[in-house]
């Protein structure tokens, strides 16, 4: 599902580029057309082949349940992370499952003098950040409390994709304490809005 989304998207990327111009056959643009929608056709029969699996086991379809919950993920990108998440071992914490994906922040030094910026690890599960991703722009439109993490650190001088990346971590800390205590996403313990004083 993960291969077919990818090919998906430079599927409709391509189809974009050859609609810029008029000079593209008819031809062309039905074939490039045909071609996504038969992508999108084999996705969607994988999520219900998928949907049907978990359906037949009880802890699967409590995972899936609890993930959904959290706005901005839905059944595909709730699939995708149950295909990675659920493979760890049980007893990991949360600090490991966020090194595991790849998002713990890494400070880069040359020398004795020198000092990078932080940035990514990157060296962990490449699958878990891209599942995580879209969620994590989806909930900073749709979820007041995640869009106030997400403003409050842009406004603390973090860049955009750096404040994202810091949601997909959040997200990250709080499934995994979904998943563990069997409890539903909390949304004002992800971030809570400051008291204004009258």
């Amino acid at each position: 599902m993960n291969a077919l989304t990818g090919q998906k998207a430079a599927a409709k990327n391509h189809l974009h580029t050859l609609t810029a111009t008029q000079e593209t056959p008819k031809a062309v643009l039905k074939d490039a057309n045909l071609a996504t929608a038969q992508l999108g056709k084999r996705i969607d029969r994988l999520t219900a082949e998928a949907l049907a699996l978990i359906g037949q086991y009880p802890e699967l379809k409590r995972a899936l349940a609890l993930l959904t919950g959290i706005k901005g993920i839905a059944e595909t990108s709730a699939i995708a992370l149950m295909g990675e998440l659920l493979l760890p071992p049980p007893g990991l914490s949360h600090r490991e499952w966020v090194k595991f994906a790849g998002l713990d922040p890494k400070a880069f030094e040359s020398g004795k003098s020198v000092h990078k910026k932080t940035r990514l690890s990157k060296a962990g599960n490449r699958h878990i950040r891209s599942a995580l991703y879209m969620p994590a722009l989806s909930a900073k439109q749709h979820d007041p409390h995640v869009k106030a993490y997400f403003q409050h650190l842009v406004a603390n001088g973090k860049k955009p994709l750096q404040a994202i990346c810091a949601v997909m971590r959040k997200l990250l800390h709080a499934i995994h304490g979904m998943l563990k205590h069997n409890q539903p996403f909390d949304n004002t313990r992800f971030y809570a809005f400051p008291i204004i004083a009258e």
